[in-house]
């Protein structure tokens, strides 16, 4: 089995991707709004990511910061919204092979891995980017845990992936199931050993789905 592209924020548990100032409440876990990429939309991007022993062209690679988190600053950098790291509890080893048989166990249980901090309310966004690494063909467990705790009803979800084989895997179809009443727009998927080089990959995809500033 392959754990395809990992990453994390350091240092945060939530931040903005932008300096302006909160219009509303700060929760305690310190999260920081902005304002929306367009007028009426506001966007959150949450995702999850491993660093440590990774996947990479048949190989392993010891990654100081994931590919995930790369993505994922990479879409902030270029997009108004918040940002939301999803952290384990119960940490992911920077071990691969002891990663791989944790994820094995959480999806032959149908896990929900519980997570640190979760945002109390997703209410005020209209659109969520859900980003995470594909690990053997879905998205790791801890992301139902995520998406199952809100009420996505007239949302727009867009997955978003690093990958070693299998692309979106099966996000599209778990998302669909686990954010009943959202809208499951066209989700981004870039292969773990690429995510550095994919400036133009990325952009490309945030014009599609009309969220890039400027």
């Amino acid at each position: 089995m392959l754990l395809g592209g990992a990453a994390v924020i350091t240092g945060v548990q939530i931040a903005g991707c932008s300096p302006s100032e909160s219009s509303g409440p700060t929760p305690e876990s310190t999260e920081r709004s902005t304002s929306a990429a367009s007028p009426g939309r506001r966007i959150l991007l949450a995702y999850f990511s491993r660093p440590g022993e990774n996947y990479s062209y048949g190989g392993r690679t010891n990654l100081k910061v994931g590919n995930t988190e790369v993505l994922a600053e990479m879409i902030s950098e270029r997009i108004e919204c918040d940002v939301h790291r999803i952290e384990a509890v119960d940490p992911y080893s920077d071990d691969y092979d002891e990663t791989v048989a944790r994820n094995v166990r959480e999806q032959n249980a149908d896990a929900r891995p519980p997570i640190v901090d979760p945002p109390p309310s997703i209410e005020r966004y209209d659109v969520v980017l859900l980003g995470s690494p594909i690990w053997n063909v879905r998205a790791p467990m801890i992301m139902s845990t995520f998406a199952e705790r809100y009420d996505f009803r007239g949302k727009t979800v867009h997955p978003l992936t690093t990958y070693a084989m299998s692309g979106l895997g099966t996000t599209e179809r778990d998302y669909a199931a686990s954010c009943p009443g959202a809208t499951i727009g066209e989700g981004l998927a870039v292969r773990g050993e690429e995510v550095r080089k994919a400036d133009a990959q990325v952009e490309s995809w945030l014009r599609r789905v009309g969220v890039l500033r400027g």
